[in-house]
């Protein structure tokens, strides 16, 4: 059984109501009395893409002096900057091609992908992204694997993400037709918990550390800045079901 933490949509600014939101998330995570197996970030987790918001991000999430109870796994999302993402978040040389890792545990893997599409707010998951995962799926010769990335692939009923989601579905579904061994995917972007399928798989969205987005039916404006920040608890059972919990950080 795998147990996630995720968290979403940080975009630290340096601003104090940006840092204090992130770090009261992270408080709560860190003081859990059983520990899980990771926390996974799924994108934007600076505002601007600056190497100073990255150096914050590593600080708080315990990067670079392993403070982290438990391992910490990122992808980027549009807000995000790859160069300074991999400089100063990762310590990893700098470069501008996608940014995909994998982390492999006892009972399955988590592909971290990289979404994003440099000087867009549109994602997209290109052919050397496509590339990556059909190979690291190959190389785990049949462990179930989660994909993570920020952009949802569907439509979530409101203007704001939906003009800016997955572009090329239809390439994602034909790999997940092809692959058996993903059980499920983990995406950012929304600012909304929500939960659909995609693929005939379970697709859940996880909800933002910085502000929430109000649904057209819940009144105006897109950004409630009042409402705590939220994060989820995955599991993925020896069944190889995927069962996802939300909380809020108050």
């Amino acid at each position: 059984m795998l147990v996630l933490a995720h968290i979403s949509d940080l975009h630290l600014d340096g601003t104090e109501r940006a840092t204090e939101r992130a770090e009261r998330v992270r408080d709560r995570l860190w003081e859990l009395p059983g520990p899980v197996d990771a926390l996974l970030v799924t994108g934007d987790i600076a505002d601007h893409g600056a190497e100073s918001e990255y150096e914050e991000a590593a600080r708080i999430l315990g990067l670079r002096d392993r403070g982290a109870p438990f391992p910490v796994l990122t992808c980027p999302g549009n807000h995000d900057s790859r160069a300074p993402y991999r400089k100063a978040l990762l310590g990893e040389p700098a470069g501008d091609g996608p940014v995909n890792s994998v982390r492999v545990f006892d009972d399955a893997a988590v592909l971290m992908c990289d979404s994003s599409v440099p000087g867009s707010d549109e994602g997209e998951l290109d052919e050397e992204t496509y590339a990556w995962i059909e190979e690291t799926l190959d190389e785990l010769d049949g462990l179930p694997a989660l994909l993570a990335f920020h952009h949802p692939p569907v439509a979530l009923h409101h203007p704001l993400p939906d003009a800016y989601r997955l572009r090329r579905p239809s390439a994602l579904a034909a790999l997940l037709e092809r692959r058996s061994e993903v059980a499920g995917i983990i995406t950012g972007h929304a600012h909304t918990p929500a939960a659909t399928t995609f693929g005939g798989l379970p697709l859940v969205v996880g909800p933002g550390v910085t502000w929430t987005l109000r649904l057209p039916w819940e009144g105006e404006g897109a950004a409630d800045r009042e409402a705590p920040p939220g994060f989820a608890f995955h599991v993925l059972d020896d069944e190889g079901r995927l069962t996802s919990h939300f909380r809020v950080a108050v």
